[in-house]
């Protein structure tokens, strides 16, 4: 497991106010961590850059809409 303890961690400018939102750092090796900012010591989600990108070009091309 590695140690995310010093990373810089920072929300989406979408979070509502109760903070229901996740958190991303951007790691040392190029690696994206992922958590969830109301439960951060639950575990941590690795994505590599490439991955992220996957993610995020299917969320705006709106592969994920039926989830919401």
């Amino acid at each position: 497991m590695r140690d995310l303890s010093s990373v810089t961690w920072r929300k989406s400018s979408f979070s509502n106010a109760g903070g229901e939102c996740v958190e991303v750092a951007a790691l040392d090796d190029g690696d994206i961590a992922v958590r969830n900012s109301k439960a951060p010591d639950a575990g941590t989600v690795l994505f590599t850059r490439a991955e992220m990108a996957a993610w995020i070009d299917g969320c705006k091309a709106g592969e994920f809409d039926d989830l919401r």
